[in-house]
């Protein structure tokens, strides 16, 4: 079966800024590769249906359009097939120096893979999108499908592309997803919307608060990886 895998990361300023906040979280939204147009007409119908111009962004959130966020969150968690996984790294554990020469760049592509790879299967194949962004060594990508296809020989990688965030719905979603996780963990004031999204999406869908989930659980799978081994 073919499926994509739309990603975005929140708070990525904290691998070389410490001290901006806690965590950063790399979160990817997974389909069926058919199910790609559905998705994106029925977001341009929720949007049309507000009058919401522009992206779906989690720092878009506001009490003007909360009622639209609300239902683009029941539209996921209703739809049977998009799912989310997300990692939350701890940034005062992160050792560039250490394990990654130094580079900061490569750091940020290891947790990447982390992210992806626990749901890459057997005997499928994979288009992964990136919120497009350039970085110092051009290569990244590439590096990033072929160390996932080192590591998956059952399975295709069919590309691993970054592209703007306003070309994909799906990127789009991931965003808010995305946000959303990371501004519980890091537990910072926050816009009221943006808490009551948050509260939500706890009561109405997950019955308990945004934290880490079982590595089984498929709608929103929340890993918080451990720097020193293990899950």
């Amino acid at each position: 079966m073919n499926f994509e895998v739309c990603c975005d990361e929140s708070g990525l300023e904290a691998l070389t800024n410490k001290s901006s906040h806690h965590f950063v979280a790399i979160g990817g939204l997974w389909y069926p590769e058919e199910y790609r147009p559905i998705l994106k007409r029925r977001l341009r119908e929720i949007k049309g249906q507000y009058t919401v111009g522009g992206e779906i962004k989690w720092q878009k959130v506001s009490p003007r359009y909360l009622s639209c966020y609300k239902e683009v969150l029941d539209y996921f968690f209703q739809t049977e097939q998009l799912r989310f996984r997300c990692i939350i790294v701890e940034t005062a554990k992160v050792d560039h120096i250490r394990f990654n020469n130094a580079d900061g760049e490569l750091g940020f592509y290891k947790f990447y893979y982390q992210m992806l790879n626990k749901w890459i299967l057997d005997f499928n194949a994979y288009t992964i999108f990136t919120d497009l962004k350039v970085n110092r060594n051009g290569n990244r990508l590439k590096d990033l499908k072929r160390v996932l296809e080192r590591s998956n020989l059952t399975s295709q990688i069919k590309d691993v592309q970054g592209l703007p965030s306003e070309q994909v719905a799906g990127i789009q979603l991931a965003d808010l997803l995305t946000g959303m996780v990371n501004a519980k963990f890091n537990a910072k004031n926050t816009s009221a919307a943006k808490l009551e999204l948050i509260r939500y999406t706890e009561e109405k869908y997950l019955g308990r608060s945004i934290a880490p989930t079982y590595k089984w659980e498929e709608k929103l799978n929340i890993f918080r990886i451990n720097l020193q081994g293990g899950w």
